[in-house]
This record gives C-alpha cells, sequence and structure tokens, in this order.
C-alpha cells in the first residue's frame, strides 16, 4: 500500500486529491496549521478528530515556512509520494505580504527537497506551480516552453519553487515534477477567488439576499477548469517512468465577464451590461444597478491573457478533463443553492 503525504491538505486542492488517493488504496497523511479556530471544513466527512472515520488518513500539524517541523514529519511518516499544494495562494494578497509568500511558496518547496535529497528513502515530489508564472505573456497559448513572465509577488515565488524544483531534480537525481496548473475551480474553491466570488453572489442576488457585486478587471481572460480533473493530473504526473513538467489545462479561455454571463444565464439572471472601463455597470431586468467595477479590486499589475496547451500531458499522460466550463459552474451554482437555503 502506497503512502503519501499531502501539505496543504486543508484546501481545495488538498481535499479533493486526499479523496482521490483514498479510493486508490492509498494510506493518506495531510498537513494542517494549527489555528485557533477549525479550518478543515474540506474534510471533516473524511476525518473527525481525535479518531478518523478511516483508518488510512492521518493528520499532522506542520507548517512548511518551519524547516524542522517539515523534515521531522517526512521523516517520521517516510512517503512513497509528496504533494506540495501548500502556499499562501491568493495573488492580491501576496502584494500585501511578500515576505510571507516568499517564505511559503518559495522556500517552503526548497525545504521539501533538502528533506527528500537527505533521506534514504527514494521520494517523488510534486511541485504545484501556476499559469499565474506566465504573467505578461509573450506566446498566446502558453506550453511548458514559454517564458515566464510573472507579475506578483505569488508568481515570483512560484517561480523560485518551480525552477528549484528542476534544479534538485537535474543535481540530485530527485523524482521531483512541476505541474503548470491554469485555474482549476470547484464548490470547495474560497470565497476571495474571483469564480466563487461571482457564483455565491449572483446566487444570493437571485435571491434576495445581497444587492451587489463588486469586481475588478472584468476584461482578464483565464483557462478554468475543474479541481477534480487537475487533482487527477497530479497524481498522474507521479506515476510516470521518468519525472517531468506539466502544463494542465482546459485549453479553452473565457473572459470574467463571459464567466459572469455564463453564470447568470444559468440562473435565468438577466443582466445588461452599460457604461465602459471602470465605469462599466451590469443591471437586472428592473433596472437595478448589480455589478459594479472597483478600482481597489483591481491589482497592481494585471495578468490579461492566460490559455493553456496542455498536448504534452493529453499525449503522455493520457490524461484529458471530464468536466468543462458548464458543468463545473453549475455544480458550483447547485452547492451555493444548498448552502442558501439550509
Amino acid at each position: 500500500m502506497k503512502v503519501a503525504l499531502i501539505f496543504g491538505i486543508t484546501g481545495q486542492d488538498g481535499s479533493y486529491l486526499a479523496r482521490l488517493l483514498l479510493k486508490k488504496r492509498y494510506v493518506v497523511h495531510g498537513v494542517k496549521r494549527r489555528s485557533s479556530s477549525l479550518n478543515t471544513k474540506r474534510i471533516d466527512d473524511i476525518y473527525v478528530e481525535p479518531f478518523s472515520k478511516n483508518q488510512n488518513f492521518i493528520l499532522h500539524y506542520g507548517d512548511i515556512t518551519d524547516a524542522l517541523s517539515t523534515t521531522n514529519l517526512i521523516n517520521k511518516i517516510k512517503p512513497d509520494e509528496i504533494y506540495n499544494l501548500a502556499a499562501q495562494s491568493h495573488v492580491a494578497v501576496s502584494f500585501d505580504v511578500p515576505e510571507y509568500t516568499a517564505n511559503a511558496d518559495g522556500l517552503g518547496p526548497l525545504r521539501i527537497l533538502e528533506t527528500i535529497r537527505n533521506s534514504k528513502k527514494k521520494i517523488k515530489f510534486y511541485q504545484a506551480g501556476t499559469s499565474e508564472m506566465f504573467g505578461k505573456v509573450d506566446q498566446i497559448p502558453q506550453n511548458e516552453k514559454t517564458n515566464f513572465h510573472p507579475r506578483s509577488p505569488y508568481a515570483t515565488a512560484k517561480l523560485y519553487a518551480h525552477w528549484i524544483t528542476k534544479n534538485y531534480r537535474d543535481a540530485y537525481g530527485l523524482f521531483a515534477c512541476n505541474g503548470l496548473l491554469f485555474n482549476h475551480e470547484s464548490p470547495m474553491r474560497g470565497e476571495t477567488f474571483v469564480t466563487k466570488k461571482i457564483v455565491k453572489a449572483l446566487v444570493r442576488i437571485k435571491n434576495k439576499k445581497q444587492k451587489k457585486l463588486f469586481l475588478g478587471n472584468i476584461y482578464s481572460k483565464r483557462d478554468w477548469g475543474h479541481a477534480k480533473d487537475y487533482v487527477e493530473a497530479m497524481w498522474l504526473i507521479l506515476q510516470q517512468k521518468f519525472p517531468d513538467d506539466f502544463v494542465i489545462s482546459s485549453d479553452k479561455q473565457y473572459s470574467i465577464k463571459q464567466f459572469i454571463n455564463i453564470v447568470s444565464k444559468k440562473l435565468n439572471l438577466k443582466i445588461k451590461w452599460i457604461g465602459k472601463g471602470i465605469n462599466e455597470k451590469g443591471i437586472n431586468s428592473e433596472g437595478k444597478i448589480i455589478i459594479e467595477c472597483k478600482r481597489k479590486y483591481f491589482r497592481p499589475l494585471e495578468v490579461d491573457n492566460l490559455l493553456g496547451n496542455s498536448k504534452k500531458a493529453r499525449k503522455i499522460l493520457k490524461w484529458k478533463p471530464k468536466y468543462n466550463i458548464h458543468t463545473l459552474v453549475e455544480e458550483m451554482i447547485a452547492h451555493e443553492l444548498e448552502m442558501i437555503h439550509e
């Protein structure tokens, strides 16, 4: 029975990956940070302290900003595979806490790699990269050979993690891989992320629970997939004979405004757009403004055009997404409707 260690177990991807690995009969160890409030809601159905419902699922306290904690956990658990999904993952927040972002997202993976390098056990390592590393793109779509031009402390820290993973692979022969994952969403998505923010707000507006949705740049274009599909790709990356890096994406692109229109159509919420630029607004059938753009929601540096080319992953990993933008949105809406009617 294989043993996996997931850093970032309480996040969207960590919760889906844990379920996938348990189905594949892994023993799954997850690392979560100690806090004064419970932060395990995404995994509460498979774990309840102090005794796990599933004896193959074990939680540990730890933090990748703490080298001793990271090393002790890896040496104690002796996993076959490590998935590093832990990060300060909000782009806008990274401008407010750049040092912490660099420590967690950049140096955190280094601490894991250094422990693996000094371990007597051969451990496969997956590092969660991001399409944000492409930033100000010079090629559309983006693939594994596209130049990087990060536009945030988050993307810059992730780029260090990407290159240090490659460096340790080349220098020490580690089975260390990068997944360059484009945006992936789900009902488990955090509420500060734009897709979740849009779906939640429009469901609430439709049900008279909220009056307005405030957004930043609605013309940013993104490549959106479902986290369920993308964690399967993570697992497939570590099942290959040789370590490598892969772009994981839907290979389809929509602007934030288009995403809003898809959500509103599925909710039968008619929106008419008026104005231009920062003054653009969405009004409902009653003529009331329900969507506004605000300067404070713009990033200091925008990333305008992300579109993946996952041809390599589809060929080598035999991976392809099961969800599209419509099935993703439908699942997110269903979840929010369930929440609002509880």
